[in-house]
């Protein structure tokens, strides 16, 4: 791995590396004993030593070939590094919380090296973590959150409206259009003034041609107004319907950690609530905004050539006004963070609420339930109702500002009429040109308000779309047909890199072979079949399946061969045959009902009023628990899987679906490489191996007959279910 932090050159002087030594990682540690911060102190891992550089001197150096273990041990807001070295633990240093991640790269290091694996180390592909705030950068060595590399509002734009190139070119043919008409109306009014009805040059029939040309032009802004104000709906539509779906792509494509890290209510408001918002902006201010601007532009050209001493004058408090505007943008951008953080925690709190309304009507805990939205309700409508005073407050300040310039044209513009210098249809061309002025620049000035609305939405999109998966198909990613033998070697694996869940693991299974996995809650069990889903990523050390490492195989193939019955029974709404098809969408109707009757759910549908076509309802609540699993082991039958997957299969079932689900379960897992998990250890007492975890590793591995006479780990655990199934008796 590159270095991540460079040494100084009065540091490497003080490193005597042996001939072909190299440095594999170097570190700061930068806190001291008593947890204050420090400098110039670093830890520095060389393929053959670790050492210690405290100010200025090489305080600790050890080889690793003598030490027996490398520990970066998480703490509160920092961490502890230290060694073990024949039976006794020794602290190198401590370190602050954003070192974390790094500081489990030394430990996977020094293990790798232990075991001579020097290049795997020195050209390693593990994450490398930002050097400002600790973020973990998958490829990359350079945080966008940190360096400040982020898309520019223009760019973002730019890739956004991209696609829709030929409708944006009719919307700005129609800006053009209203822009010229729109300019061109206060001269035939200053015509129709000053040489029609005031110097008596023209007639009625004149008069009355100005008045149609006018009433022309008129009409000609409201049809290029509204054919603009459609197109820009439509091409916001577009847009937002685009972002909505890939939105809702990225995050299928996410892996669990990002997803799991979000409630469902949050990543709803970003398809949802965040794109839409992009579409009222296309539809309401785009539209707009560059017809203004040029309007803008060109009226104050306008008002130049007619009197530019004048014109500076109206120009004299514009300054002000976007002074003020611009001044307020990042409170604007906060704010409507705020309102958008507020309406997640509502959409969550109450996606939660419906979703668990059996367990709140279950323990009466609908009034608190209902206190607490209307708290959640209550802060969002407070933030909202905050946002919307200050606009109203500040933004027609800024107006009554603006409208001060009218009054000072109309006062020395009238002096010049009086005076003979500038003629009263002259005068009121400069006046509506004023006034257009200052009505463009109020609506620019509140555009920070509208501009600022889509962009919290479109960072909030952004966040998303910007995440790059954990779990994808390498360059090298290939189909393989699944033979069912499957391998751990040293496999460690943290949903925190740094608080490993599982280390060291190691064992291979043979194809047909069952495994059943053993250990207390949250010793690691679902963890490990979790990878062998290939749902997370070893941070150190190899799946391998058929002898390929699992990194190689294409994840949709891998996934299409493998069958999955959880602890927690997932139904889509829909009905029991669009349920059990989900895993194979093309399954004949006969193959669905073959499965069905493997899993021991045929008779059971059947007897439902309208049999496969049975309406489950949201999560299956129309079915009950033992007829939910048969379903879903009936889904992972029809996938005729390699591989099967059984967390706790049975745990929610009665006595009679049990035996019902354990007839069905032997007929499917024969023939195929099985991973079982099970709370009541008797079901696994016919696995052809146990693996028992305890403490992150395994503890102990064999059929159920040896563990028993072992009288260890699983001996215990067995014993303590007996006990418990007497007392219940």
């Amino acid at each position: 791995m590159e270095l991540l932090y460079q040494l100084t050159d009065k540091n490497i002087e003080l490193l005597t590396l042996a001939q072909g030594e190299k440095i594999c990682y170097c570190f700061p540690l930068d806190l001291d004993r008593e947890g204050n911060f420090r400098d110039n102190s670093y830890t520095v891992v060389t393929d053959q030593r670790i050492l210690l550089l405290e100010e200025g001197s090489c305080t600790k150096a050890y080889r690793l070939s003598e030490l027996e273990k490398v520990v970066s041990e998480p703490q509160i807001s920092s961490g502890i590094l230290y060694v073990v070295t024949n039976g006794k633990e020794e602290i190198l240093g401590r370190y602050s919380a954003k070192h974390l991640t790094r500081y489990s790269y030394i430990m996977r290091g020094c293990l790798l090296l232990q075991r001579g694996e020097k290049e795997r180390v020195i050209s390693s592909e593990y994450e490398t973590a930002c050097l400002i705030c600790g973020r973990a950068l998958p490829g990359t060595k350079e945080c966008p959150k940190c360096t400040g590399k982020k898309e520019g509002l223009v760019s973002v734009f730019l890739t956004l409206i991209k696609p829709q190139w030929k409708l944006l070119c009719v919307i700005l043919l129609l800006m053009l259009t209203a822009t010229a008409v729109t300019l061109a109306n206060p001269a035939i009014q200053q015509h129709l003034m000053d040489d029609v009805l005031i110097g008596n040059k023209g007639n009625v029939q004149t008069a009355v041609l100005c008045l149609g040309l006018m009433f022309v032009m008129s009409l000609g802004i409201v049809f290029a107004n509204a054919g603009k104000s459609y197109l820009c709906s439509k091409l916001g539509s577009r847009i937002s319907a685009g972002l909505r779906k890939e939105l809702y792509v990225k995050i299928q494509l996410l892996s669990l950690s990002f997803i799991n890290e979000r409630s469902p209510g949050e990543l709803m408001n970003r398809i949802l609530y965040d794109t839409g918002r992009v579409r009222e902006f296309m539809g309401e201010t785009f539209c707009n905004m560059f017809t203004i601007i040029i309007l803008f532009a060109a009226d104050a050209l306008l008002m130049l050539i007619l009197d530019w001493k004048l014109a500076l004058l109206a120009f004299i408090f514009a300054p002000v006004a976007v002074f003020l505007s611009t001044s307020l943008r990042k409170y604007i951008r906060k704010i409507f963070h705020m309102q958008g953080e507020k309406a997640d925690k509502v959409n969550s709190g109450l996606q939660d609420a419906i979703s668990g309304m059996s367990v709140v009507k279950s323990y009466g805990q609908e009034e608190r339930e209902s206190e607490i939205f209307d708290r959640n309700t209550e802060e969002y409508a407070k933030v909202q109702r905050n946002n919307e005073v200050f606009f109203a407050v500040v933004y027609p300040f800024i107006g009554f500002v603006l409208e001060a310039g009218v009054y000072l044209v109309i006062y020395f513009g009238g002096v010049s009429v009086l005076n003979g210098r500038m003629t009263p249809g002259r005068l009121f061309q400069f006046i509506v040109y004023t006034a257009l002025l200052y009505q463009y620049i109020g609506w620019l000035t509140n555009m920070p308000r509208m501009l600022m609305n889509m962009v919290t939405s479109m960072e909030r999109i952004g966040d998303v779309l910007k995440q790059e998966p954990q779990i994808f198909d390498r360059e090298k990613a290939k189909y393989h047909k699944i033979q069912g033998n499957v391998e751990f070697d040293h496999a460690t694996f943290g949903y925190k890199s740094y608080e490993p869940v599982i280390e060291q693991i190691n064992f291979k299974v043979k194809p047909g072979e069952m495994i059943g996995i053993v250990g207390a809650s949250g010793a690691g069990k679902s963890t490990l079949i979790n990878l062998v889903m290939h749902l997370y990523e070893v941070d150190d050390g190899e799946i391998r399946v058929d002898g390929e490492n699992i990194m190689d195989i294409r994840l949709s193939d891998y996934h299409s061969q493998i069958g999955v019955v959880l602890q927690e029974t997932f139904l889509f709404s829909g009905t029991i045959l669009s349920n059990i098809r989900f895993a194979r969408p093309e399954a004949s109707y006969e193959e669905i009902i073959r499965a069905a009757k493997m899993a021991n759910a045929h008779d059971f549908i059947c007897r439902l009023p309208d049999g496969y076509q049975t309406y489950v309802g949201e999560k299956g609540h129309n079915l009950s628990g033992g007829e939910r699993q048969r379903v879903a082991i009936a889904r992972a039958i029809l996938n005729d899987p390699r591989i099967l997957i059984l967390d706790e299969a049975t745990a929610s079932l009665d006595t009679e679906s049990e035996y019902l689900i354990q007839k069905a379960l032997q007929r499917l897992t024969s023939g195929r490489t099985t991973f079982a998990i099970a709370h009541r250890l008797s079901t696994l007492k016919d696995a052809d191996r146990l693996i028992v975890i305890d403490g992150h590793r395994i503890a102990e591995s064999g059929t159920h007959g040896e563990l028993i006479e072992m009288k260890g780990i699983y001996y215990s655990l067995v014993k303590a279910q007996l006990m418990m199934q007497e007392n219940e008796n």
